[in-house]
């Protein structure tokens, strides 16, 4: 079925006028009086307009054959070729999704490979689709700096502002980074994307750190074609809302018209390279056959309208532009149309007949778990004395007796930093005040502001922060304060962070550890916003590795896991903090110190490394294992000592990792007793017991399995909170029922 858009540009093509006849211009030339846009490169673009398009119709041919699967296009958007143009190859570029112009030119300006042939792989979801193989259809490549970003509106501004800010940062701690130290992140999106609190917390953030004078070199590109899906934006919001913000220069730019787009991005780019502080493009646009293919454009917009739009097509423009220079005749314009719309027909009929993936092994490749070697490798290497001794100085913690929790993971952490000088820990209130509970305090002052820094106060760009400079060669750990304070920031884990590597095919990785303090018992300070046992959000998420220290040695040797695999492997992981235990000392009387210990020194960490996915056993006891982890592994060896004046011996099996679950140690602890009590401080519904319990059915065990949860319920505050939590009571007498003492 033909598109009325495709119709409409071979006659209005056909029926402009030629140019005036022995007018030849030289490449070199402008193509217009006064503009900055050569014939040569404007021909370019031209054909990287033309790609766009008929990668756009081919799309909607192959859907209709039942051999595509994607048809949101870049049509009305071709301008975007013009940004491509005016930047650099090496400039990192995170696109939203109507970018086929842009990364037609930008893979011009590369070369090797087809491009087009690409796109149109991830449009049927082939399993040779070099992007993301066969996964989803992104804008990507590696050899374009072109991170592929999924769909998700405004997800990727926080990680483009991660960006922007470690190409300064990485340079400046004398990291190798993918990115020249003159290079411009740019990050494409609509305008009704510009609405999203995503986008508008990255774009505070820039403006922020721009404001505070830090180096932050961001090209914000606003396409604004003036409708979200089938809701208008009301007209002059975008540079009312953008433009003339403090931190934050404005450019405005016909997006229809390629010689006043290109000049404009041309300006806005080097202005951002020269100045590396953010500007906003503000690219007019228009869309064209509607939000994407199965959308009637016409049950929500005038006719009339939908009309107008269509004039205003950005490949009509450029061809007006092109006859009227001389450049080309209407009839040299419709060759190419149509030698190009040959190119994508063709290329779409071979790859329509491609294989596509048909195992759950080959769709799940990029999720492998870490490489326990490699891991083992880089968590048991030794730092480098000299290294210890410029952040340590004479005390270092090995010799320091007895640590808490909060102490261990101190240590631990500035052992990172002096071992990986690419390592940054940064969060809210993570530098001066070292953290609401001290566990950052002193490592700013150890190894200076810019590897440990405070941000402002919003999750979103946090963890954009660490996805940015994942990617950028760096390995950053963030803190979230609180677990509550996660869940409105938690698709930079799940859109963003997780999803990487799997819509990349592993080619691009953000590595990070994210360093959560949460669950609940916290003694005189609490409620919900405080005190939150929400982890399934965390659990629910494929590939990302999630830790649960309790013990202060086990975190420890936990987090130096944790950053061997995000450093080796590119994992993304999750390192939950308990915080009722953080300052703990003692385990079963006042004054047993019974929750300290030491701190292993770095001659011993490939002794005592802790793999992804491995449990630890307390005690050896035949009657009963009590499987648990976080603040309920302290409750249940407690009340493990108060069985055995109930003739109950029992062992705790802590399992310190949630995701993946220690299942082979699981099982091996529960068939040592045959009896298995589950005790998990999280709610009853989605907590860590279902899987736990799934685990040990789904491995064959037959013994008597029993649970102990917290209430399906929000933590209160002060001691209401204990008639929600697990308790250690209803542990005790969990046990005894089911050993039946």
């Amino acid at each position: 079925m033909a598109e009325t858009i495709d119709e409409q540009f071979v006659e209005t093509v056909g029926a402009m006028a030629s140019p005036t006849p022995g007018r030849s211009p030289a490449p070199t030339d402008p193509v217009r009086d006064g503009s900055a846009l050569t014939v040569a490169r404007c021909l370019e673009l031209f054909d990287a307009q033309l790609g766009s398009r008929h990668l756009d119709l081919a799309a909607r041919l192959l859907r209709a054959a039942g051999a595509g699967f994607y048809t949101i296009g870049s049509s009305g958007h071709e301008g975007n070729a013009a940004v491509a143009g005016a930047l650099r190859p090496t400039d990192p570029a995170l696109l939203h999704y109507r970018s086929g112009g842009f990364f037609l030119e930008r893979a011009r300006q590369v070369g090797g490979g087809d491009p087009l042939r690409d796109v149109l792989l991830g449009v049927v979801a082939a399993a040779e689709d070099p992007i993301s193989g066969g996964r989803h259809k992104v804008f990507g490549r590696h050899d374009l700096a072109v991170i592929p970003q999924t769909s998700t509106i405004a997800s990727h501004l926080p990680r483009a502002v991660g960006v922007a800010f470690s190409i300064a940062r990485g340079h400046r701690l004398g990291v190798d980074t993918p990115w020249p130290a003159d290079a411009v992140t740019v990050c494409s999106f609509g305008d009704a994307s510009a609405n999203h609190s995503t986008a508008v917390g990255a774009i505070n953030a820039a403006a922020l750190g721009a404001y505070e004078g830090l180096p932050l070199p961001l090209l914000l590109v606003c396409e604004d074609n003036g409708i979200g899906v089938s809701v208008p934006t009301p007209e002059g919001w975008i540079e009312s809302a953008y433009s003339g913000r403090e931190g934050l220069a404005y450019f405005a730019a016909d997006g229809c018209d390629l010689a006043d787009a290109f000049a404009t991005a041309t300006r806005a780019a080097d202005w951002v390279r020269t100045h590396r502080r953010p500007a906003f493009l503000h690219l007019h646009t228009v869309r064209l056959m509607g939000h994407a293919g199965s959308d009637v454009e016409s049950a929500y917009r005038p006719t009339g309208v939908i009309a107008a739009e269509q004039r205003r097509d950005p490949l009509l423009g450029t061809a007006r532009l092109l006859i009227e220079s001389g450049a080309l005749t209407p009839a040299e314009v419709l060759t190419r149309y149509q030698r190009k719309r040959d190119d994508v027909l063709a290329l779409a009929r071979e790859v329509a007949e491609l294989p596509r993936l048909t195992t759950a092994a080959a769709v799940m490749a990029p999720l492998r778990a870490p490489n326990p070697g490699t891991v083992a490798v880089g968590a048991g290497g030794s730092t480098d004395p000299p290294s210890r001794a410029a952040v340590f100085g004479d005390a270092l913690p090995e010799e320091q007796g007895r640590l808490t929790l909060a102490q261990a993971i101190n240590r631990a952490l500035l052992d990172v930093l002096a071992a990986h000088r690419e390592a940054m820990v940064f969060g809210e209130d993570v530098a001066r005040k070292g953290g609401v509970y001290g566990v950052t305090r002193g490592l700013a002052n150890r190894v200076g502001a810019s590897r440990v820094f405070d941000t402002p106060l919003d999750e979103q760009t946090v963890l954009g922060l660490a996805l940015g400079a994942g990617v950028s060669g760096l390995l950053p750990i963030p803190e979230i304060q609180y677990l509550a304070y996660l869940h409105n920031a938690e698709d930079q884990i799940r859109g963003e962070a997780a999803t990487l590597g799997y819509f990349s095919s592993g080619r691009y990785r953000n590595p990070m550890v994210v360093r959560i303090a949460g669950y609940g018992y916290q003694k005189g300070f609490g409620g919900h916003f405080h005190n939150d046992d929400a982890v399934a959000v965390l659990r629910d998420i494929p590939g990302l590795v999630v830790a649960s220290p309790a013990r202060p040695e086990d975190a420890a040797a936990m987090l130096r896991t944790c950053v061997a695999a995000a450093k080796t492997e590119g994992a993304v992981c999750v390192f939950l903090e308990p915080i009722a235990l953080y300052h703990e000392r003692d385990l079963h009387e006042p004054g047993d110190e019974g929750w300290l210990a030491p701190y292993t020194g770095p001659e011993s960490w490939g002794a005592t490394h802790v793999p992804i996915g491995s449990g630890r056993t307390h005690g050896d006891g035949a009657d009963l294992t009590i499987v648990t982890f976080g603040n309920g592994l302290r409750m249940s060896l407690r009340v493990a000592q108060r069985l055995r004046a109930r003739h109950v011996n029992a062992r705790v099996f802590d399992l310190r990792w949630l995701a993946p679950l220690p299942v082979a140690d699981l099982l091996r602890e529960a068939g040592a007793t045959g009896r298995v009590l589950v005790v998990d401080e999280t709610r009853r519904s989605g907590g860590v017991s279902e899987g736990v319990i799934a685990a040990l059915v789904d491995g064959g065990f037959d013994g008597r399995i029993a649970r102990v949860t917290s209430e399906d319920s929000f933590v209160p505050l002060g001691d209401a909170a204990r008639l929600v939590l697990v308790s250690e009571e209803q542990i005790e007498e969990a046990a005894a029922g089911l050993v039946g003492r």
